[in-house]
């Protein structure tokens, strides 16, 4: 099981994950943007088709940051982080989901991804906003 952190941003993912890879001596390992989507995952904004949709910094002792820009549900300030729970196993990824929902509110449900896995979105009962994958 691993935790790191997912920041958001408001159209600047590129300029901000770029930074941080200068300041931490960092590597940025993966970047995607929206219209790299398969076509028939969801209707993206043309707006949003050169931003990132997801990216992944490695730095110092193994430590990872993820990142993207917020994309069709907006951005709104202080609400910008999440916590990544990357679990291998697809059924203990979905009890530890489900145990973080209990009292909480589900944002994207468990399920299948175009990108392999399982993957969902919630916001616990602690208003603390997770993302929780299975293996991918």
């Amino acid at each position: 099981m691993k935790l790191n952190p997912y920041l958001n941003f408001d159209g600047n993912c590129e300029e901000a994950i770029n930074f941080y890879a200068d300041v931490l001596a960092g590597e940025i390992k993966m970047l995607m943007r929206y219209d790299q989507m398969p076509p028939d995952t969801c209707k993206i904004d043309d707006s949003l088709k050169d931003k990132v949709m997801h990216a992944t910094l490695e730095f110092g002792d193994g430590n990872t940051m993820l990142f993207s820009d917020s994309g069709a549900s907006g951005f709104v300030q202080g609400t910008n982080a999440h916590m990544s729970l990357n679990i291998p196993e697809e059924e203990e990824a979905e009890k530890v989901f489900m145990s973080l929902l209990e009292g909480g509110t589900e944002t994207m449900p468990f399920g299948p991804v175009f990108w392999g896995g399982k993957f969902g979105m919630l916001t616990d009962k602690f208003g603390v906003q997770w993302m929780v994958s299975s293996a991918h």
